[in-house]
């Protein structure tokens, strides 16, 4: 795995194909292996790129709360140490927060954009609460007491009672995860600004994707905002909670695939 240094932290990623750039941004608490099942899918017919953000699989930290802002720099400087200009950029979950706050900083690199699994809203107060609790629970129980709590929510109930497998993977990229890294992320999730206002100037082409069982970020909700969006796609994966793209790759892939290479 590649790495390059930012404000002298070495940031990691994972790259494989060649074409088009498409760059794809994991979610909280995983790291870029979330991704691989997009990266077998997609490399003969594009550049995939899915860095880990700050703490999270190879990636070093330097102690900073992990906000979104923080994360589309990084971002920004791969992409330059990697001579790309645009990309087809998706993100799912917190890698959907980081698109955002990327898109607002650096519209002009963005060819099309996938958000998967996500919201433009900030956090309500509640929360915020919650991010803090969950920043407290890695740096008082670690990792291991981070997914207990993190799993029934990020799994929807199809891999839950019938994905062992699933559920030992997902547990395990969770563990493996720094405590530090936890926090810093939650407080930077908290700390977000709300993105709806830009939704209805968003130029490039949009994929809105929701798995059917997803309890953080539902269909309904998505297809709410989405609808702010000019020309926004939306697709609702059957048989998928808040991990889609892991849960039922074949059906996300396919979305994407329509989506992608018909925004080229």
């Amino acid at each position: 795995m590649p790495v390059y240094f930012q404000d002298g932290i070495p940031l990691a990623w994972e790259e494989s194909g060649q074409g088009v750039p498409l760059v794809l941004l994991h979610p909280f608490p995983l790291n870029s292996s979330f991704w691989s099942f997009q990266h077998d899918a997609f490399s003969e017919r594009a550049r995939v790129i899915s860095p880990d953000f700050r703490g999270f699989g190879r990636s070093g930290q330097d102690g900073r709360i992990s906000s979104m802002e923080l994360l589309a720099d990084d971002l920004a400087a791969m992409l330059e140490h990697l001579g790309i200009g645009r990309a087809l950029l998706g993100g799912l979950s917190m890698g959907g927060y980081v698109a955002l706050a990327f898109l607002r900083k650096y519209p002009q690199q963005v060819q099309a954009l996938l958000l998967a699994d996500t919201r433009p809203q900030s956090d309500t107060t509640e929360g915020r609460q919650a991010r803090e609790e969950m920043a407290l629970l890695a740096a008082e129980k670690g990792s291991a007491a981070v997914a207990a709590v993190m799993l029934p929510r990020l799994l929807g109930k199809t891999a839950l009672e019938g994905r062992p497998d699933l559920a030992t993977r997902v547990r395990g990229v969770i563990e493996s995860t720094s405590p530090a890294a936890v926090a810093a992320a939650s407080r930077g999730m908290a700390c977000r600004p709300d993105s709806t206002g830009m939704l209805a100037s968003i130029g490039c082409p949009v994929l809105v994707v929701t798995g059917e069982e997803d309890i953080l970020t539902t269909p309904q909700a998505a297809a709410e905002w989405a609808a702010r969006i000019p020309g926004a796609q939306t697709v609702t994966i059957a048989s998928a909670g808040h991990l889609s793209a892991l849960e039922q790759p074949e059906a996300f892939n396919q979305a994407m695939r329509a989506f992608l290479f018909r925004s080229r």
